[in-house]
């Protein structure tokens, strides 16, 4: 369990391919220290295990299912990728609840300045646009943010200076792809509502008609 609160950045120094598979070294500072070998890191917003470390870098494998529903395939030597370690039973949970599991994938559409900030426009299949809530919390590389609007197929996220210079944020452009796990609390609302056994009043019309969608 993570809370999307950036730790630092990391960069990608070692990648291997076999069977459909990913190893994955990656630098790091803060990370490194007091890992163990089967802890989980949340790496772009995807929870993954370590099978090695040492003072500088640590490694990871990354499964046939990782690399289908992230954007891991595009990784080179080089990338930037936002570092997480688990959440502590004493720590604030200043962000929201990360389950570090991707949904999908969505592309930059847009980026523009707005005043200090910057807005992302990010375009993504719609059946995820039902999980994503306007002032509701989202994911994106491992980045716990809140969403500003919300279309069809499209989503805007304002991105304040300091999460923009201290995540990968700042590294991606126009056309870029970006991992994308939606709120936990709305999935589970939206199972609740297409079960054929849901005999409540509570349907996706009375949703919008109070202002929750």
């Amino acid at each position: 369990m993570f809370t999307g609160l950036i730790e630092e950045i990391g960069t990608i120094t070692g990648l291997k391919k076999q069977n459909n598979s990913l190893y994955l070294t990656i630098s790091a500072n803060k990370i490194v220290r007091g890992i163990n070998i089967g802890d989980s890191v949340a790496i772009n917003g995807a929870c993954q295990t370590v099978t090695a470390f040492d003072d500088t870098q640590f490694e990871v494998f990354a499964s046939p299912e990782t690399l289908s529903v992230t954007t891991f395939e595009n990784f080179k030597i080089g990338t930037k990728v936002n570092l997480e370690r688990t959440l502590r039973l004493n720590d604030r949970l200043d962000g929201h609840i990360v389950s570090g599991h991707v949904d999908t994938t969505a592309q930059i559409s847009d980026i523009k300045q707005n005043g200090e900030a910057k807005d992302f426009i990010f375009k993504i299949p719609q059946k995820y646009t039902k999980q994503i809530v306007k002032k509701g919390s989202i994911t994106i590389d491992g980045i716990s943010l809140t969403v500003s609007d919300v279309s069809y197929d499209k989503f805007r996220v304002t991105v304040i200076p300091i999460t923009y210079q201290s995540t990968n944020l700042n590294t991606l452009k126009i056309g870029d792809y970006v991992n994308i796990e939606t709120d936990i609390l709305a999935k589970y609302v939206e199972k609740y509502l297409s079960s054929n056994h849901n005999n409540s009043n509570i349907d996706m019309n009375m949703l919008e008609r109070n202002g929750f969608l």
